[in-house]
């Protein structure tokens, strides 16, 4: 299947205006963003950037879903994160790509060229300071991910995944957040099992645990909805009233 393919979106019309690196601009600012900017479209499973590779482009995941990954000495992968919808790739003032970066799904990214938007950086703070809240965001986010990894059972690994991707999901819709939340699940289980260190038997033993108990809902392998984000958020060791990711 052919990625999907965007040669313009008016900024005023992007799905992740709200959340992205340009959520704060002004008019006069978006003009300039949309003077250096362009489209690129991926295929799942193609790569977007190899890690030590130079990288004339930072931009943001306007739909899709990467994933980023490290390889160690001895060739062993390790997946240490995932970009979804308005999260940015590439640093400003680093030449090198610091990770293997692949499109997991179809993806589309909108791209500006590096150097052009490190001068605009410079000169617009208002470019400059939402990109310092979302780095201090996904410090955060790798926090509490830490936490996930290290001390939560495998049930609570699972149900911390699927509330991470129903919060986000919600920020990019205009209802936000609602008690029940139907969703796609971006990753396989191979996949998940991947990213949260588990076998692949795990995670599909307790994806299927959290659906007997009516936790989730399943519609094929991917579909999922959660009948009460409370329940959910409960199931993976959260405090239910600590609001969604903003």
């Amino acid at each position: 299947m052919n990625a999907p393919t965007i040669s313009h979106i008016s900024c005023a019309d992007c799905p992740i205006r709200h959340r992205a690196v340009c959520a704060r601009c002004e008019s006069d600012e978006l003009e300039a963003l949309d003077a250096i900017k362009y489209y690129r479209s991926y295929e799942a499973g193609q790569p977007i950037i190899w890690s030590g590779d130079m990288m004339n482009f930072v931009g943001s995941v306007v739909s899709g879903i990467a994933t980023l990954t490290q390889t160690m000495e001895d060739g062993r992968t390790q997946m240490v994160g995932l970009l979804l919808p308005s999260d940015f790739v590439g640093r400003p003032g680093r030449d090198g790509a610091a990770y293997n970066v692949v499109a997991t799904t179809d993806l589309v990214m909108c791209c500006f060229r590096k150097k052009p938007f490190e001068d605009l950086m410079a000169n617009t703070p208002h470019i400059a300071h939402r990109l310092l809240e979302m780095t201090l965001d996904e410090l955060d986010a790798a926090r509490e991910w830490m936490l996930v990894l290290g001390r939560k059972t495998a049930r609570e690994k699972i149900a911390s995944l699927l509330t991470i991707i129903a919060r986000r999901d919600a920020s990019l819709t205009p209802q936000g957040a609602v008690n029940e939340m139907t969703f796609d699940l971006p990753l396989t289980r191979e996949a998940m099992a991947d990213y949260l260190g588990l076998t692949l038997e795990t995670v599909s033993r307790q994806v299927s645990a959290l659906k007997k108990d009516g936790v989730i809902r399943l519609e094929g392998k991917r579909r999922v909805t959660v009948p009460d984000m409370g329940r959910l958020f409960e199931e993976a060791g959260d405090d239910s009233d600590g609001g969604y990711m903003s």
